[in-house]
């Protein structure tokens, strides 16, 4: 080290900027992408000795994570001049975190953008040109003393977005690009004795951000770890581990394979072990190196193999000592024995047909964007874990090195995806618009950075056994350059396969990608395809976009993996809402999407696609996904249960198998025990008696839970389930045997059979019915129904209305569906009464003239009013409703629509109740216990399910049509003391009961935007159309979730209680 000295300043030159030697006009430069940058590595961690490896904390190594100097310039014509001198005191200056974001500290604005580059619209420029007004640069200063006995000092930066110019002490160190790998330097040159001052430029865009046009927050800043190192005399640089079970030998024995990459070429003893979780030694050497290099082989016995389902993990330990037999370091490195290859055309792990049960998924909490909290790693991987996920995409860049190591222990197949996405080059508005400027294409300009970022996701990734695929990126269109980074993964690593989607629009070299790879093409284009290319496997990289209320149809893709051996499976859009959290006006926690910042422009609440809430809470697709994602099949039945094993190597002895039977929804039996032994690939069925308990629908429900504790999940967590309504019983009677195994339950009484009659009451303008303890009011005035009393309580608070109409989702949205059925939503607000008739105990009806006109008093056994509706459509459409009482309080409500021709598609047919916000507690017999619709119930059951209005309500970004349930056979809605209404069908119905309207669900853009609850809707319905979710742009629903516009019939039954 040497003493601090003062250095240059900051120099103009020929209108440009220079600093320190350091060139701003490079920045616009393709090819200069790094400077002094060291070599690319394995990301292992080296340690001094045993003790340290154990505890997990080296010595070799502090952070630098923490407070920093900060000041922060709109371009590089603001930065301060000569700051990162070393006689230039930044201690005054403001500070930030490190690791951060500077967008999320408070400096500029977070901008949320899909495929549109952020500057377009503010800086007209083309590739070689970056943005020169609005061009932020942070600038970092961090004051340190490094540890007396470090001899040489390095640093690394895990992620520094989009590129940094590094100084220490005045001096230039170097310059990196590529937002997500790590940037290596060797600061020994410039360390003085004692305070050290580190300086750094990190600029918001440079000609890397051309590569970097992925769809998500476009943030900059020091976002990943910093550390600082040091290295013993001998070191690994790099460790290169290769752990394959050989197929000749019935993949019972695994080759392996090591590579050694030292600092020196002095002598040096090397010990090289491979050991089992138990710390037993299965294979190894030890030698004396006095080379740059060495290299090991050898075979292992006996394997046990590396899968998503059993991610068998050994233990590589290289221990180095010196020529004098002093340890140096010690390196532990995971491997997992594991071969995956296309093989007789379809792709294999370990010998066996792979399908992807996957999820994109990018890196981003509400709270720090990328720079996420660290304990949220292996909260999304537990989580995802528990919902059967098998594998997840890096989209669209290389994620922090722990996901990796996550994913080896807790089992999953990764594609790791080059930071790489020019998507605003290429695509305008949706359409392919390639041209001169289409950013890689076949350009040698383009073709240095493009590798480079490959090398370095490479390198830094290549040990860890969950990765797969290596991808090329994403949406990037084609040409030769991506062409020839599939060449270079194939060069250094033939044991895994390259991915690449864009041969989709650009097929000038389909051997870029070793497998056919498209996004959101619908399960049946997919299975027309295969029909008439059949030479590569087929993945969706992208496939059920879960934005909003989404998921519509995935069971589809899941079916087609059974069927088709060339489509193997794809990964969800996409894992999270990328939202931002934030106190709302009135203190509450708001999510800002796109455009909340003033960011523009923009793509709103594109950014909100996940089958998890921003916060982590799971989303009401979650429910779908994890059933249509289980390895299990079960079919219960009166005689057992059919299992049907879709894992590739995991038997289902290691289950518990449990059965539930409910009968009305009330639990009356239920079974537990061992799973039958059901071999990969094979169905069994368990023969086991189910007992009948009379009459009433009896629901039987087979689980297969955890029958050990495992590291994602306690014993009893549930992997897979199936669920049969059982046919009429027609065996044996009940035996003593089944009542004594049947469950305990709560005594239930039948009411007494009502009796009496009903006293009509018919005045000028009203029809009163009146009975015991209940009343109803028909007004000729409102043409309606205007009062229906229970126990002496008003229940109806606005006049009950046909609803043709739901609040859109965003797939509605995107494919333009509500402006073409836009007239069902002017027919559910307005509409005219044209037509009263009403009858007594079953008469003909009669035909109201204008008023009902006064009778005396009588008393009936029933009475029966119709209304008629012209609604206010084009060509003209009526409806009715036709309401019947009876003597027990029963009031049987039925709309009636007779096809128009010519009108679109209606999205849903209901009836809309607006009861008081206190009747606010649901309870009701139907599938849930999340919502579900038509084309998105394959993971609900039927039962009996308690909730609030409030909690059907799903936090989706954008406000939209929620709380569905299918198969409803009944909803009771009450308020804290029990009072309500219950509605009732012989049919089953569709139901839901919300804080808002589907009006006001529709206006709101956010949910603060939502009025404060002053009603619950309650509706009833024969069946809303599904919500789709094969695309968000323009995918329709499928058609046979569409409700078409034909002839339709909702009856139901409504009864206070």
């Amino acid at each position: 080290m040497r003493e601090a000295v003062g250095v240059g300043r900051f120099l103009c030159r020929n209108g440009g900027l220079e600093m320190s030697g350091f060139d701003f006009e490079k920045l616009k430069d393709p090819q200069y992408f790094a400077e002094n940058r060291l070599p690319v590595h394995s990301d292992h961690i080296f340690y001094r000795d045993e003790a340290e490896l154990a505890r997990g904390v080296s010595s070799f190594y502090r952070t630098l994570g923490g407070i920093w100097h900060f000041a922060y310039a709109r371009n590089t014509a603001h930065i301060p001049q000569g700051f990162e001198a070393a006689d230039y005191d930044c201690r005054d200056w403001e500070t930030i975190r490190v690791p951060a974001h500077i967008q999320m500290e408070g400096h500029g604005a977070p901008h949320y953008t899909n495929t549109t580059y952020p500057w377009d619209g503010h800086e007209s420029i083309v590739p070689g040109e970056i943005p020169v007004r609005d061009n932020p640069v942070g600038c970092y200063v961090k004051y340190f003393a490094v540890p007396e006995d470090w001899e040489r000092v390095y640093i690394s930066f895990g992620g520094v977005d989009a590129a940094l110019a590094l100084f220490l002490n005045g001096h230039f160190v170097g310059y990196s690009e590529d937002s997500c790998t790590p940037a290596d330097f060797d600061l020994t040159p410039y360390l003085v004795t004692g305070e050290n001052k580190l300086a750094a430029m990190v600029f918001r865009y440079t000609s890397a951000s051309w590569l970097e046009d992925q769809d998500f927050w476009r943030f900059s800043g020091i976002y990943r770890d910093v550390l600082l190192y040091t290295k013993p005399q001998h070191h690994v640089e790099d460790i290169s581990v290769r752990a394959v079970p050989l197929e000749r030998d019935g993949y019972t024995h695994g080759k392996l394979d090591v590579h050694l990459t030292f600092n020196d070429a002095s002598e040096k003893h090397v010990e090289i072990l491979l050991c089992d979780s138990d710390g037993d030694c299965v294979e190894g050497e030890e030698a004396v190196v006095t080379a740059k290099s060495h290299a090991f082989s050898g075979e292992a016995a006996c394997v046990l193999l590396w899968s998503a389902e059993n991610p068998w993990l050994y233990h590589l330990i290289v221990r180095v000592h010196d020529a004098a037999g002093v340890l140096q370091e010690v390196v532990r490195v995971r491997v997992g024995f594991r071969e995956f290859c296309i093989r007789d055309g379809v792709m294999q792990i370990n010998g066996k047909r792979i399908v992807f049960k996957g999820v994109n998924r990018h890196e981003f909490d509400s709270d720090h964007g990328r720079a996420m909290d660290p304990a949220l790693f292996e909260q999304d991987i537990i989580a995802l874990k528990r919902a059967n996920v098998n594998a997840i995409r890096t989209s669209h860049y290389p994620n922090s090195s722990r996901l990796y190591e996550l994913c080896d222990i807790y089992g999953f197949y990764v594609i790791d995806e080059t930071n790489l996405e020019t998507h605003g080059s290429w695509m305008k508005n949706g359409a392919c618009a390639k041209d001169a400027h289409t950013v890689p294409g076949d350009s040698e300009e383009w073709l240095p950075a493009v590798l480079d970022r490959a090398q370095s996701m490479y390198e830094r990734d290549k040990n860890h056994p969950s990765i797969l695929i290596w991808s090329c990126g994403n949406e990037s269109c084609g040409g030769r350059t991506i062409y020839e980074m599939s060449e270079y993964f194939r060069r250094v690593d033939p044991t895994r396969l390259v991915h690449y989607e864009g041969i989709f629009w650009d097929r000038s070299y389909p051997a870029t990608s070793d497998m056919e790879s498209q996004m959101y093409t619908k399960a049946a284009d997919i299975e027309a395809f295969l029909k008439e290319h059949r030479d590569k496997p087929f993945i969706c990289c992208e496939y059920t976009h879960a934005m909003g209320n989404s998921c519509g149809g995935m069971h589809k893709y899941t079916e087609l993996t059974e069927r088709e051996p060339l489509y193997q499976g794809g990964f969800i859009w996409d894992f999270g809402d990328q939202a931002i959290r934030r106190r709302g006006r009135y203190g509450e926690d708001v999510f800002l999407y796109g455009g909340d910042f003033g960011d523009r422009p923009s793509d709103y609440n594109f950014s909100g696609n996940g089958i998890f809430f921003a916060d982590r809470r799971p989303t009401a697709k979650l429910q779908d996904v994890k059933f249509n994602y289980q390895n299990f099949t079960l079919r219960p039945s009166w005689n057992g249960v059919e299992i049907e094993n879709k894992s590739l190597f995991t038997n289902a002895d290691c289950y518990v198998l449990q059965l539930v039977l409910d009968v009305d929804g009330q639990k009356v039996w239920q079974r537990r025990m061992p799973a039958p032994s059901v071999p990969p690939g094979e169905t069994r069925c368990l023969p086991c008696a189910v007992p009948s308990f009379g009459n009433g629908e009896h629901v039987l429900t087979a689980s297969l839970v955890l029958a050990r504790e495992e590291r994602w999940a306690n014993v009893g967590h549930e992997v897979a389930f199936g669920q049969t309504i059982l046919p009429a019983w027609t065996g044996d009677v009940l035996q003593i045997r089944d009542v004594v195994a049947a469950c305990p339950s709560a005594p239930v009484y039948a009411p007494l059979a009502e009796n009496g009659s009903l006293r009509v009451v018919q005045g000028d303008i009203n029809l009163g019915v009146q009975g015991a303890g209940f009343s109803l009011i028909f007004s000729s005035a409102q043409g309606n129904l205007v009062s229906y009393r229970y126990g002496g309580r008003e229940l109806i608070e606005e006049l009950p209305q046909p609803s043709f109409w739901r609040a859109p989702v965003d797939n509605d949205y995107g494919s333009g569906r509500m402006a073409d059925c836009a007239q069902w939503k002017l027919a559910s607000l307005y509409r005219r009464c044209i037509r009263i008739e009403y009858s007594v105990d079953d008469a003909a009806f009669t035909v109201v003239d204008g008023f009902f006109g006064r009778q005396e008093e009588r008393r009936a056994k029933s009475v029966t009013v119709r209304f008629t509706y012209a609604l206010t459509a084009s060509p003209a459409a009526t409806c009715s409703v036709t309401y019947t009482v009876d003597a027990t309080g029963v009031l049987r409500v039925a709309l009636d629509y007779e096809a128009a021709e010519g009108l679109p598609e209606m999205p849903d047919f209901a009836m809309l109740f607006t009861l008081s916000a206190d009747y606010d507690r649901i309870r009701f017999y139907g599938y849930g216990p999340k919502e579900n619709y038509i084309d998105r119930c394959e993971g609900a059951r039927l039962g009996i399910y308690e909730s609030t209005a409030a909690d059907e309500v799903e936090p989706y970004l954008r406000p939209q049509e929620t709380g569905n349930h299918c198969g409803v056979r009944w909803i009771e809605v009450t308020d804290r003391s029990g009072h309500g209404i219950r509605i009732a069908g012989d049919v089953p119905f569709e139901a839901s009961a919300l804080p808002y309207s589907p009006h006001e669900l529709e206006n709101a853009r956010h949910a603060y935007d939502l009025p404060r609850p002053q009603h619950t809707y309650l509706r009833a319905s024969a069946g809303m159309c599904g919500v789709g979710g094969d695309d968000s742009w323009g995918a329709p629903v499928l058609a046979e979730y569409v409700q078409k516009n034909e002839t339709r019939h909702l009856a139901f039954t409504l009864k206070g209680i």
